[in-house]
């Protein structure tokens, strides 16, 4: 148990009190409840909704669970070029999820899902790392903008390609996220075996969401700095939950799902959108605090 987590109880309760969330008196709790706000068909929507005060929101309604060691990584959602046609400067297809259902490996899936194409990219790195973030924003030449989500897999797992890597000894333990993309893109016919180590291959669909409203998430639209993917065997979606990674001290809400985000204290703090939140997001792997609020 890392030496960063207090468990101290109250007294009279047995509970876990909130004097002991080191930094919980410090933290905006207008942000989390305004993501709070967007769990659907929450019991508490109407107070939720309503209440002027947000700390009294939750030291009303809640009490701190016992905290376990979390893992911490982050999300993002990407800005990618994109075209409507294939062409030499976007070879590369996105797909939506055909409505029979597919089951293949990432290197056989795509002369199966011709006709099932969404938009075309640069390359197929990009393409993976959408796939890793499960949505994002695509821009076209005219100038406009379409954003897509999450839609399906073809049902094989999920595996990581940055683990493979370091394990064979082929890149650094302190990995991010824009050093594999530059490695990935030095040699492409090396990136598509690697990439094939993964054998999971993510399908999307259009979405149509205000462009200052966050993306889709397996629960609802996901907030910067205040969504969390995690596994929803181990935290139900809806969940707010106390983040302490060193410094770093806030309430976040559960409202995402990850296909690599699995077990108790795992997480995936979503940062936002665009390059700037995806060198973040990339360099986001550490442990720290994890605690769930349970309803009174």
């Amino acid at each position: 148990m890392s030496d960063l987590i207090d468990n101290t109880t109250a007294p009279a309760s047995g509970r876990f009190s909130f004097g002991s969330l080191a930094g919980w008196s410090n933290d905006d709790l207008g942000a989390a409840l305004r993501a709070y706000r967007l769990n659907p068909n929450d019991p508490l929507a109407d107070v939720a909704q309503t209440a002027q005060d947000p700390r009294a929101f939750f030291e009303t309604y809640f009490y701190p669970a016992e905290s376990t060691e979390g893992h911490f990584t982050g999300y993002y959602e990407p800005e990618l070029d994109a075209s409507y046609t294939a062409s030499k400067d976007f070879p590369t297809p996105i797909h939506r999820y055909p409505s029979a259902g597919i089951d293949a490996s990432r290197a056989a899936i795509e002369p199966l899902l011709s006709g099932c194409e969404i938009a075309w990219l640069r390359d197929p790195v990009a393409r993976f790392f959408l796939q890793v973030q499960g949505s994002g924003r695509l821009r076209f030449a005219d100038g406009s903008l379409a954003r897509v989500g999450y839609a399906g897999t073809n049902g094989h797992p999920y595996r990581s390609i940055g683990k493979f890597l370091i394990e064979k000894g082929l890149m650094a333990s302190d990995l991010s996220a824009e050093d594999l993309k530059s490695w990935l893109r030095a040699d492409l016919d090396r990136a598509t075996r690697v990439m094939n180590h993964n054998p999971s291959y993510v399908m999307f669909r259009l979405v149509n969401l205000p462009e200052d409203q966050g993306p889709q998430g397996t629960f609802c639209t996901v907030t910067p700095g205040r969504t969390l993917a995690v596994d929803p065997e181990f935290t139900p979606l809806g969940t707010p939950v106390w983040v302490r990674v060193g410094e770093f001290a806030r309430l976040c809400i559960a409202q995402d799902t990850g296909s690599a985000i699995k077990g108790p204290g795992r997480a995936d703090l979503f940062v936002g959108t665009g390059d700037k939140a995806g060198a973040i997001a990339g360099k986001l792997n550490q442990t720290g605090v994890f605690q769930p609020l349970v309803r009174k």
